[in-house]
């Protein structure tokens, strides 16, 4: 039989085909067809798999890919799409962070964990919202015991003997009155958990997990944290017991087995910067340990089983996306294994003035969409024209040319730049309508652009 995907990810992939994957893609990330055309297929492959019956499917290795280009051109975001496409559990992790076993840093197991710690998250988040309502009604019940405690014997809602006005009859009007926010201003007493954690700290060999103590465990009444009584406005209140009620309501051994899951069939890791612990033959000092984290990432990516609080995670299925700029090293520079490990290999354009153009005003968070909406916050009405557009770009693509090539990156430095006295004096100023020219970009940046010593240090 097929393997069972969680359903909210099973609703949002299996959806999609390759053409509308990209198509997503391009929304917000210009250019770079054959990297999104690499991912495209590659997430379409994990459906299929889904489909297959369990024992092809465990046979069946994800095709991870490798993305070669400088900074700046998508690689990153592209992944990061992706993920929010299929709302699979993603981390990116830089590949200079980690270090070998036995040197100060980071284990690269804890790529894993982390991505388990936020499949945990989403899987939360779902639980909340499926109950909620539920959660709602019952703290609706708690707060109107305390602001209306039952008689002496009695159940709350229960009509009372004779002698007396009807208590439910009074709590329907009292709950009447707290829907309609009457009772806002209120201030009510409520029970408060205080969060109190231990004052000492373990410190472990390369990670907690290999501990395998759990010291909530061992001392529960440390960690149970006392209560106290709280004056709350009565909204407050309200949304404090529905948080209380919530937690009661979810089964976390549930949260923490369905995430689990998530991450063995829809996990996505993106290392960046893989070209930074390329080692090359016969280097010493800071090289040491660089074909050692590849040592150490392999197992990761070739598939292993990896031990976190939420119990074991198996990694055959996850899908890697390795990225790099490779100026010095180049891919053969990785170990062979590693290299094996990554099929799908696709090489990023460097963006021109063309793609400037492009970035600045297509995508759905375009940067002059973004600016203009911010200064629209202050009743600034700002106009970019065509020609501005295009000087903008030229003028980035000129000093991407002259000094450190980073890609998009330098549209953000340029525009802080351009806007930066409108950015400023915004609340301040009397005309409220701006239009952004040539003539206004060449006025605010010609001069730093020309003078090649400055712009180093300016854009």
């Amino acid at each position: 039989m097929p393997i069972v995907l969680p359903e909210s990810s099973a609703s949002a992939a299996t959806s999609l085909t390759p053409r509308q994957i990209v198509a997503e893609l391009d929304r917000y990330v210009v250019g770079q067809h054959r990297a999104k055309r690499a991912v495209a297929i590659a997430l379409r492959n994990r459906i299929r798999r889904q489909q297959l019956p369990a024992e092809m499917a465990e046979e069946v290795a994800p095709k991870n890919i490798l993305m070669i280009g400088p900074t700046g051109v998508g690689k990153t975001e592209i992944a990061r799409r992706l993920a929010r496409l299929t709302q699979s559990p993603f981390v990116k992790v830089e590949a200079s962070k980690f270090t070998e076993v036995g040197y100060v840093g980071k284990d690269v197991e804890s790529m894993v964990r982390d991505l388990v710690e936020l499949a945990v998250d989403m899987v939360r988040e779902e639980r909340v919202a499926e109950v909620r309502h539920k959660a709602a009604q019952n703290a609706e019940e708690r707060l109107l015991d305390i602001l209306l405690p039952p008689p002496h014997g009695l159940v709350s809602g229960v009509d009372a003997p004779d002698g007396g006005p009807p208590p439910g009859e009074t709590r329907e009007k009292l709950r009447a009155q707290l829907r309609e926010g009457r009772l806002d201003n209120r201030p009510v007493e409520i029970d408060v958990r205080e969060r109190s954690m231990p004052s000492f700290e373990i410190i472990a060999g390369s990670s907690i997990e290999e501990v395998d103590i759990n010291i909530k465990d061992m001392l529960p009444g440390l960690f149970q944290g006392r209560t106290r009584k709280r004056r709350l406005k009565v909204p407050e209140a309200l949304e404090y017991l529905i948080q209380e009620e919530q937690q009661k309501l979810i089964d976390m051994d549930s949260v923490s087995h369905s995430a689990v899951e998530r991450v063995e069939q829809t996990g996505i890791i993106f290392i960046d910067e893989i070209d930074k612990i390329a080692g090359r033959e016969g280097s010493h000092g800071p090289d040491v340990s660089r074909e050692g984290v590849q040592r150490d990432i392999l197992p990761i990516v070739e598939g292993t089983t990896v031990n976190t609080k939420h119990g074991m995670v198996r990694t055959d299925h996850v899908l890697f996306i390795a990225a790099g700029a490779f100026h010095v090293s180049k891919p053969s520079d990785l170990i062979p294994e590693l290299q094996g490990r990554f099929p799908i290999r696709v090489e990023l354009e460097p963006l021109g003035k063309a793609e400037f153009v492009r970035i600045l005003t297509e995508p759905r968070n375009a940067l002059v969409k973004q600016y203009t909406a911010l200064l629209e916050t202050e009743g600034i009405l700002i106009e970019f024209l065509p020609d501005a557009v295009d000087r903008i770009a030229e003028l980035a693509t000129i000093v991407n040319d002259r000094t450190e090539n980073i890609g998009a990156r330098r549209l953000h430095t340029v525009m802080e730049r351009l806007l930066d006295d409108v950015s400023f004096d915004a609340p301040d100023l009397v005309e409220k309508s701006i239009t952004i020219d040539a003539a206004y970009v060449d006025r605010m940046l010609a001069d730093i652009v020309k003078n090649e010593d400055l712009s180093r240090y300016i854009l």
